[in-house]
């Protein structure tokens, strides 16, 4: 089973102490091992760079860009005009999802991916996608 893998995983992973960080560097963890099929998508590393340069912790966002970026290698996916209007289009369905978890769930429809591994319920909402909280993760 392929994984999508979200933002929200490396960064808790990388982060201080929370709740989340040890399941999300389990999952890192998996992903290096080969024990989890994980993929992403192109629009996670603006994420990344978005959050770390608006909070003025650009050194922190470029380490966590690099070393997911070595550990996804193949697994990332690009984002094209296909999926920035199917994203469009699911706008109407799921108006609690971010334009950028619209991308997300596009970018899984056009490859198969049904599973999510995220901390954001929003993507509870979806029909036909399964979110995993990383705090379930096995």
């Amino acid at each position: 089973m392929r994984v999508f893998i979200d933002t929200n995983i490396p960064m808790y992973a990388a982060g201080t102490a929370h709740p989340y960080r040890e399941p999300c560097r389990n999952i890192i963890k998996a992903i290096t091992s080969g024990s989890v099929d994980a993929a992403t998508d192109a629009e996670v590393f603006q994420e990344i760079l978005y959050r770390y340069l608006h909070i003025n912790r650009r050194e922190q966002g470029l380490m966590i860009f690099d070393k997911f970026q070595t550990l996804m290698g193949d697994g990332i996916m690009p984002v094209t005009m296909r999926d920035v209007g199917l994203a469009r289009e699911l706008v109407v369905a799921y108006p609690a999802l971010s334009p950028r978890d619209l991308i997300h769930v596009a970018v899984m429809i056009h490859h198969e991916i049904r599973h999510i591994l995220s901390t954001d319920r929003n993507f509870d909402t979806v029909k036909g996608i399964m979110r995993i909280d990383p705090s379930e993760f096995k």
